[in-house]
């Protein structure tokens, strides 16, 4: 029986769904190590984590039997894609079923700085009754500047104009405008005009530090300030320094540079005790909608990969989108994207009078696939010659839904 790992409080749909397709499951409430991982991953075939565990080189070379890996959210910076694809591990995420959580809870956020109720939440807790309008805004009429215009920001765009607000935006790749949205050709003409400052940058390692002190400086006086993206993109000493000094009336930060493990570790963080500040637990995309979309997206992923070999919206595999088998059994060959192998493969099975039902082929940078539906199983001989054509990363040979052979080089 194959065997899968959910850890990080997967929603229960996908160890549901996972069981009732055939697999062992076993979940686990927190992220683990590099050396727990290794550990845990011992007889896995899928992994399925969120954003806190780390899938190293180290942890791919320790458990090379791993056949897939599901990012349960957004990001994907937690394993290391290039080396996962060229051990022939794919990866799958859920880019969009969690985007509506995230830009609602912005959306929360910019209403509650401008009108400043933390900052009032605070003193009513403290007993102190301070009825006033003095800094509290209507955001209709003011400018979002929104950094980062993927499937986030965009949305965020439509909900922020709807709610009367002007838009701007700033990205590296060129994005088409969403309603009167405007886009800003350079980052600091964005923020010297708007009233709310948020991120929505990918994970990147290029993106580390991206906003720091000289883009702190460049904020209109009085503006907020909001990051749903990544906790290492924003330097949040320097987001101190200018909330202290006034010049910024306001923040809100789920992500951080460094988060716990589990809920109910302990935390701490210096902008705890700044006035007008939401602080919240890394919570954007956890809602119980988002999270089963989550569940219900990357695990029928998963699924398809196993049984099918569809690399479907894999983010690290060229993208092949498979339907049942035509044949009796499916080769799935994950080659170094080299000349002549589609040809050497349909050689060696022409030499064996094994005839072909349907064959596709997809390849991207370094990586070539190709799924071959096939009239008969091949025997071992003929398994034998495919998974030593020069570049073979790995092959798989499925039938009735199971593996039947899996090889990796």
């Amino acid at each position: 029986m194959p065997k899968a790992l959910l850890l990080e409080n997967i929603h229960p749909f996908a160890a549901q769904s996972l069981r009732d397709h055939g697999f062992e499951v076993e979940t686990l409430k927190g992220a683990l190590s590099e050396d727990e991982l290794i550990d845990a991953l011992e007889g896995v075939d899928l992994l399925g984590i969120r954003s806190k565990t780390n899938v190293t080189r180290k942890v791919i070379d320790a458990r090379p039997n791993l056949t897939a890996i599901g990012c349960f959210c957004i990001g994907t910076n937690q394993v290391d894609l290039d080396y996962a694809g060229k051990r022939g591990i794919a990866v799958f995420n859920a880019p969009y079923s969690n985007t509506r959580s995230v830009v609602e809870l912005v959306i929360c956020d910019i209403i509650c700085l401008m009108r400043r109720i933390p900052a009032h939440t605070h003193h009513m807790k403290h007993g102190v009754w301070d009825k006033s309008a003095s800094g509290s805004h209507e955001v209709r009429g003011k400018t979002l500047g929104i950094i980062g215009y993927g499937n986030i920001g965009s949305q965020l765009s439509v909900l922020a104009e709807a709610m009367g607000m002007r838009v701007l935006f700033y990205d590296l790749e060129e994005k088409l405008a969403m309603g009167n949205a405007k886009r800003m050709s350079s980052l600091n003409e964005l923020l010297e005009q708007s009233d709310a400052v948020t991120l929505h940058v990918d994970g990147r390692k290029s993106n580390t530090g991206f906003f720091g002190e000289e883009q702190f400086s460049h904020m209109k006086q009085g503006a907020i300030f909001i990051n749903l993206s990544r906790g290492f993109v924003a330097d949040l000493d320097a987001l101190k320094r200018h909330l202290d000094s006034g010049h910024i009336s306001g923040a809100a930060v789920d992500v951080f540079p460094v988060e716990p493990k589990k809920s109910g570790d302990a935390f701490t963080t210096p902008l705890a005790d700044e006035d007008n500040m939401i602080l919240t637990p890394h919570i954007g995309g956890s809602t119980l909608e988002a999270q089963e979309s989550i569940g219900h997206f990357v695990s029928q992923r998963l699924e398809d990969y196993w049984f099918k070999g569809s690399a479907a919206l894999s983010v690290n595999f060229p993208q092949l989108n498979l339907g049942n088998n035509r044949g009796v059994a499916r080769i799935a060959h994950l080659h170094a994207n080299l000349p002549g192998v589609l040809g050497k493969m349909n050689h060696i099975l022409g030499e064996e009078n094994i005839n072909i039902s349907a064959q596709s082929l997809g390849t991207e940078g370094e990586l070539g696939y190709v799924v071959t539906d096939v009239a008969e199983v091949p025997d071992q001989a003929t398994i034998d010659a495919l998974s030593h054509i020069e570049g073979t990363i790995r092959m798989r040979v499925l039938t009735d839904g199971n593996t039947v052979e899996d090889t990796e080089h």
